[in-house]
């Protein structure tokens, strides 16, 4: 079922950042959204997400929908290893699992280790299988990418696009690259 938002608005005191917005997301199809600073893709992820509500408008084809992200921010459990981060979101995923798939990012060093001793962008790998582990049906991604170098950024891109193939996928770019690397849908706001 595709995901509709019909002439939905939303404002933050006196600034609105997105006014009678209107667009379809094919289903099973990934959306790159790109747009200067402020002109709402957050708003419009937080919206899908169930964070926000519209003031006006309707969202459609969300309704009972697993939904995964992965937020700006990577929102680890600190304290926790790796692999229980991955684990959290789905737990029928065994150790061994999880384990293979951080070592598909280049994370097999750093398995037992605390993730609040990982550097950002190794943070940031974690917050990405996170996502992916969870069972959905949505997955929504608020610059995922960011602060990885290119090297590993064309690693992780590959291994995104081979585990959300089929998959309804809405990621906010800055990176004009990233969003050519990723194919699909372009929504320009």
């Amino acid at each position: 079922m595709e995901i509709q938002l019909k002439k939905v608005s939303k404002s933050f005191g006196e600034k609105q950042v997105l006014g009678d917005f209107s667009h379809t997301f094919p289903d099973g199809e990934l959306t790159c959204i790109m747009g200067p600073s402020g002109c709402g893709k957050t708003t419009l992820l937080s919206l899908l997400l169930g964070l926000e509500s519209p003031d006006s408008g309707e969202i459609l084809g969300m309704e009972g929908r697993k939904k995964s992200a992965v937020f700006q921010e990577d929102r680890l459990c600190e304290n926790a290893g790796a692999v229980s981060n991955i684990r959290l979101v789905n737990p029928s995923l065994t150790k061994a699992q999880a384990a293979e798939m951080l070592s598909a990012l280049g994370l097999s060093d750093s398995l037992g280790q605390p993730v609040r001793t990982l550097s950002g962008g190794m943070k940031r790998r974690v917050a990405i299988l996170r996502a992916l582990a969870a069972e959905y049906d949505v997955l929504l991604c608020d610059e995922p990418f960011k602060g990885l170098d290119e090297e590993t950024k064309a690693l992780v891109i590959d291994y995104f696009l081979g585990k959300t193939k089929g998959k309804t996928v809405l990621v906010v770019t800055h990176d004009s690259a990233e969003a050519k690397a990723l194919g699909g849908h372009l929504l320009l706001l």
